[in-house]
C-alpha cells in the first residue's frame, strides 16, 4: 500500500494537565473513507482539531502526504488540502448561500472559471442550495446549514475532508440526506475521515474505522468487522 495521505503518530493533547487524547495513533490513505467513532467526550474532536492545529499537541506527529504539519497554521493546512466542517457546522449566518460558497474558495489562487466549475459541482450535489443561493444562512434548518458547510469545504478542493458529527442534532430524514450527501462525496473522489457517535451508519459508509474510548484507541480495524464485533456492538450499537 501507498504511503498514508495523513499519518497520525502517538498524538496527545492536554488540557490544563488533563490529557484528552492519549497516544493516539491512525492513517488515512488517498481515496478511503476512514470513520472515527465513539462515545460522547471521548476525545474525537479533540483529535480532529489536534489535526487541523486549532489545538497544539503536547506530544505525537502528524504528517500530510509526508510532510509535518508542525507549525503550520490552520490556513496553510486548509492551502495543503486539509479541511474540516466543524461540529456546529459554522456557516456565516449574515452571509448568503454563495457567499458562504465563495468564502470557501477564499484561498484558492486559480481562475474565476476554475473556482465557478467548482461551484456548479457543489450546487450538483446540493440541489437545494442552489435553489437558495440568495438565502441568508442564518434562516436555514439545520440541515441544510450542514450541507452548506459542507460544500464550502468543497470549495476549497480538500485532499483530505474531516467531518465531525455531521450528522448531529439533525432528524432522521435529514440524517439519511447528509449520509447518502457523504457517500456521493466519497465517490465522487474525495478523501473523507468521519468523526461521528452514530456508529452504525458511519461503520456502514467506511472502509476502515477506529473506536475511541476515553481519549484512546482501544479498537480498530476493516468497518464491516467492527461493525460486527460483540464488543462495538455491545457498546455502539445498543446489543
Amino acid at each position: 500500500m501507498n504511503a498514508p495521505l495523513l499519518k497520525v503518530e502517538t498524538l496527545t493533547v492536554a488540557y490544563g494537565g488533563i490529557q484528552a487524547v492519549k497516544r493516539v495513533s491512525l492513517e488515512v490513505h488517498s481515496g478511503e473513507l476512514v470513520c472515527l467513532i465513539g462515545a460522547n467526550g471521548a476525545g474525537k474532536t479533540t483529535v480532529l482539531k489536534a489535526l487541523t492545529n486549532l489545538l497544539p499537541a503536547a506530544d505525537g506527529q502528524v504528517s500530510l502526504s509526508g510532510h509535518s504539519t508542525s507549525g503550520l497554521g490552520p490556513w496553510q493546512l486548509v492551502k495543503q488540502g486539509l479541511v474540516m466542517v466543524p461540529e456546529g457546522r459554522g456557516t456565516f449566518t449574515r452571509m448568503t448561500i454563495l457567499e458562504n460558497l465563495k468564502m470557501g474558495a477564499f484561498l484558492r489562487t486559480d481562475s474565476e472559471a476554475e473556482v465557478q466549475g467548482d461551484m456548479d459541482r457543489v450546487f450538483a450535489v446540493f440541489p437545494r442550495l442552489k435553489e437558495r443561493a440568495r438565502q441568508l444562512a442564518g434562516t436555514m434548518s439545520g440541515g441544510e446549514q450542514q450541507m452548506l458547510a459542507m460544500g464550502r469545504a468543497l470549495m476549497a478542493r480538500p485532499r483530505l475532508l474531516l467531518l465531525d458529527e455531521p450528522s448531529m442534532g439533525l432528524s432522521p430524514l435529514m440524517v439519511d440526506k447528509i449520509f447518502e450527501v457523504i457517500q456521493d462525496i466519497h465517490a465522487r473522489g474525495t478523501t473523507v475521515l468521519l468523526v461521528e457517535q452514530n456508529a452504525s451508519r458511519a461503520l456502514g459508509l467506511a472502509d476502515r474505522g477506529y473506536v475511541m474510548d476515553s481519549g484512546e484507541i482501544g479498537m480498530s480495524g476493516g468497518a464491516k468487522a467492527l461493525l460486527e464485533d460483540p464488543k462495538v456492538r455491545a457498546a455502539y450499537l445498543g446489543e
